[in-house]
């Protein structure tokens, strides 16, 4: 059959462009659609905005701590709107460098929602229809809001970046990176933030020490974190947005945004008629090399709910092109996948938490907390955490936990050796960088348990 594409990728984000770029690196006649804006969740309303916000929220403390070094700082003011001006030129620019990536390798773009009408077959908004031998799915996924009385007056993490002046009093809703992660930057930025969260810690999934290391300086912070606790009703009056929790209490905010979780953006896509097969959430089934139950319809990214982080959406693009257009069966391995949350102190992790290693190995763990050397001067408190996790039997580093400043950037490089099955050995050999604070990770001498 002649189709009209060999590829048609459906959504503009990190997984589909690139997917959709290196397949016609590599000759293949492909097509992109994209209903909003190029970049996906990561570009537009995710990862780059968040983090510019992560930093602009820093500089509050930042200038207290540079009056324990000598340094006379005057008046201090933030203006919501600059930054979000700035922000927002540069999704402009980012979203243009996609653009120009696309189109500088020959790939069609339409700037419209696709359905599936077969396997083979592509249905635009605008009316067109084309057909290709091969469909990528790569529609990633929306925040989760659920259905309370008020949630109207709510906003999610999307609405964020909408929002035309600061809050002054907000409630995040969740205990998940993303709610954490918020709760930090409005607190930063000098809005009085109370946390919400059902569950007995935040940021379910990580090691349990990291967890109460990252909760109890969220708390020193300033954040008024609430466990156990989630919201029944919001009401709207003349003084706010009045919150009804399960406890019966009742806080009054100006803001409210729920953080609860994000669901794959598969409704309405005609993915079962085609023959896809969809999870229970609503997520595309793939296999290993993200095919799905259709033959030659795949899938990457977050609309598979696997990994929801941009670079694996992006691996998981690469392997596609390699299996189908290659010839060359590779698929992403989702193991020891490191990744950084940017809560306030921040966390850089990879590979088995305490909890999880304890059931599969006979382990020894180290552990180093202390007070850096910049906080010393500056007069604060706050405390750095480095764990690793050892298996007993073959020494190896199977995890590495980082709660403190640039522990993102440590676990990148940590993360190398954590994959290439470094051992604690290995750790000890390496000489220390002095004075730094990632020289903890190859002094640790003792296991703590």
């Amino acid at each position: 059959m002649d189709y009209d594409y060999d590829l048609f990728v459906i959504g503009g984000g990190s997984g589909g462009v690139r997917a959709g770029r290196v397949a016609a690196q590599g000759g293949a006649r492909v097509a992109l659609a994209e209903e909003y804006r190029m970049g996906g969740t990561c570009v537009i309303r995710g990862c780059v905005p968040k983090k510019l916000m992560v930093y602009a929220s820093g500089y509050g403390e930042a200038m207290a701590d540079a009056e324990g070094f000598g340094w006379t700082i005057g008046r201090r003011s933030f203006d919501w709107g600059t930054m979000m001006g700035k922000i927002d030129h540069e999704l402009d620019r980012l979203e243009g460098l996609y653009r120009q990536g696309l189109s500088r390798n020959d790939v069609t773009v339409y700037n419209a929602r696709a359905v599936l009408k077969d396997g083979h077959t592509v249905e635009l908004s605008s009316g067109e229809t084309f057909t290709a031998k091969w469909i990528l799915v790569a529609t990633g996924g929306r925040p989760f809001m659920p259905g309370l009385r008020g949630v109207e007056y709510a906003m999610n993490s999307n609405d964020i970046f909408k929002l035309k002046e600061m809050p002054k009093r907000i409630m995040v809703v969740g205990g998940g990176y993303i709610a954490s992660e918020f709760a930090g930057i409005f607190n930063g930025l000098g809005a009085e933030v109370t946390q919400f969260y059902r569950g007995a810690q935040i940021l379910r999934g990580f090691d349990d020490e990291v967890r109460g290391h990252v909760a109890d300086e969220m708390i020193r912070k300033g954040i008024d974190l609430h466990l156990g606790t989630d919201v029944m009703e919001i009401k709207k009056r003349d003084d706010g947005l009045h919150v009804i929790c399960t406890n019966g209490s009742e806080t009054v905010v100006d803001a409210v945004m729920f953080a609860t979780g994000r669901v794959p953006n598969t409704e309405n896509m005609g993915l079962e008629e085609a023959g896809v097969k969809l999870g229970r959430r609503g997520e595309i089934m793939v296999d290993r090399y993200s095919a799905t139950r259709c033959e030659s319809v795949y899938a990457v990214g977050d609309v598979t709910d696997r990994i929801q982080l941009t670079p694996v959406a992006i691996r998981e693009g690469m392997a596609f092109v390699e299996t189908v257009f290659n010839d060359n069966p590779t698929a992403m391995d989702h193991e020891m996948v490191a990744t950084a949350v940017f809560t306030q102190p921040e966390i850089g992790t990879v590979g088995y938490t305490e909890e999880d290693a304890r059931d599969d190995f006979d382990i020894e763990v180290y552990r180093a907390a202390f007070r850096p050397m910049a906080n010393i001067l500056a007069g604060r408190d706050e405390r750095m955490l480095m764990k690793l996790i050892i298996e007993k039997k073959t020494r190896k580093v199977i995890g590495c936990h980082i709660v403190g400043p640039a522990a993102g950037e440590m676990i990148q490089l940590a993360a190398v050796a954590v994959r290439m099955g470094a051992t604690k050995e290995d750790f000890d050999r390496t000489v220390a960088v002095h004075p730094t604070s990632a020289e903890e990770l190859v002094t640790m001498k003792e296991p703590v348990r």
